[in-house]
Order: structure tokens, then sequence, then C-alpha cells
């Protein structure tokens, strides 16, 4: 059984190192651990059924939130020499327990990894999951930017959670279930749990151009959906 390497932290140095928060960790720490196949065998939703109908907006934006495991956040720089650049990084995520979406993406993330020194001085950011995670595109030999290849745009603000609070609770059940291994992750790494807090969505479902999907109507909806409805 092979390991596989696994990219946990990130950070780069600051103008002013003085200026970081001791809670957010050292500087330039790069900490790479294995882990083995059997811990990451699990963390991803197995289904065969199609996502909704394109015209069910806010369904079909809640369907790719709840089915992706991970997502690109984007974040602006505030490091050198790209200060002020959009800035993209890769998180897992999760939006509840498989039987249980929330519609709201959950992470963990330690203070050390490089996105979260953006965060600290600017925590608006952008999430973008797309249908191109799971076996559906490649059915239907669909490529990435295909817009029938789905994709949704999640834009708000990064809030920290308290570990002991009802919603940090939850957000450590979406996680752990849905992740396994984040449990074994290094204590002395300082992870935490945050939610993105959605302000805007924007998706990407058909021919047509982008959509707004009102963020009322994207918590009022499920991922869940009778077959039969196409």
């Amino acid at each position: 059984m092979f390991a596989v390497l696994l990219l946990l932290c990130l950070s780069a140095t600051v103008r002013d190192s003085s200026s970081l928060n001791l809670n957010f960790g050292a500087n330039n720490v790069i900490d790479i651990f294995a882990v083995s196949d059997n811990d990451i065998a699990n963390n991803t939703i197995v289904t065969d059924d199609d996502p909704p109908p394109h015209n069910q907006a806010a369904r079909m934006a809640r369907y790719i939130t709840h089915t992706s495991n991970w997502g690109a956040m984007a974040t602006v720089a505030v490091r050198e020499p790209i200060v002020g650049f959009p800035f993209a990084n890769i998180f897992s995520l999760s939006d509840g327990p498989v039987d249980q979406s929330s519609g709201t993406p959950y992470m963990y993330i330690s203070p050390w990894e490089i996105s979260a020194q953006d965060l600290r001085q600017n925590n608006q950011t952008s999430l973008t999951m797309s249908l191109a995670q799971g076996s559906y595109c490649s059915r239907m030999s669909y490529d990435p930017e295909d817009p029938r290849c789905a994709h949704v745009i999640l834009t708000g603000t990064f809030v920290k959670l308290t570990k002991e609070s009802e919603e940090g609770q939850f957000a450590a059940k979406a996680l752990f279930s849905r992740h396994p291994v984040m449990p074994e992750w290094p204590e002395d790494h300082g992870f935490f749990f945050a939610k993105l807090d959605i302000k805007n969505i924007l998706l990407l479902d058909f021919f047509g151009g982008v959509i707004t999907v009102p963020v009322e109507e994207y918590f009022n909806d499920s991922p869940e959906y009778e077959q039969n409805m196409m």
C-alpha cells in the first residue's frame, strides 16, 4: 500500500513578520506528512445520480456545494511579491454529513496556511466548486469549461467558529464525517473550524451565461430531487 503525500501547511514570509498574530504560527513552515490510502478512501460521496435539471438553479447550487469535498478559494494576497493579486488555493470542504446538507461550506484550517494570512487582513473571499470534481461530467463527455458541467461561485466572508459552539460542533461533524483523516492532523498546528458566510451566489449550469441565485432561495432549497422531474 503506497502512501499519499499530503501538503498540509504552507507559510510565506510577510514583509513585517512582527505584525503577525502569534496565533497564526511561524513563517516559512512547510509541513508534509504521509497518510495511507485508507485514510482518504471514504471521503468522497459516491453517487451515480445526475444533478438537478438546469432550470432548478437554487437546487443545482445546493447540489454542487453538497457533493463537493473540496473547492478553490480565492483571497487577496498580502505577501510580496504578489500583494494585491488574486490568490486561489485548494481547501477540503463539507456542508454537512452525506445525509444532512446545510448549504454552508465549512473548513478545517491551520493559521499557518498561506491563505490564512490573507484572510486575517481581508476576510472577503470567493469559493468555486464544480461538477467536474465528480464523475458526472466525464460520463457525459463534458469539458470542465462546458456550461453543462455546472459550477457555482460563492462569495462572502470567512468566519472563524468557536469549537464549543453549536455551529462549531456541527462543522466538526460535517468535516470529520467526510474527511475522516482530519482528526489525526497535528494538534500543535492550531487547526480551527471556519465557514463561508455567503453573500452572493453565481451559477453557470447551461448555455446563456451565468445567473445569480438569491441567497434566501439557496438556503430554502435542498440538493435532493426526484429523477422523474427531468
